[in-house]
């Protein structure tokens, strides 16, 4: 299973990203832009511990 959730800004992102790997996630993307997306998309990526894809991402532009 894949899923993409909507952080309400990069530092959730961050946040809930570090605290994935901390319970056991797996890196699959660490937080970062991914301007191939868009501009202000600002995602992580990681698989719990039933092998799950997740996405964590912001369109939350830096200012």
């Amino acid at each position: 299973m894949e899923a993409a959730l909507l952080a309400t800004s990069r530092q959730a992102v961050d946040r809930i990203y570090a605290y994935a790997i901390a319970h056991g996630a797996t890196d699959e993307g660490a937080p970062g832009l991914r301007p191939h997306y868009h501009a202000d998309y600002y995602g992580a990526y990681f698989r719990d511990a039933d092998g799950n894809k997740l996405c964590i991402y912001s369109h939350e532009p830096l200012v």
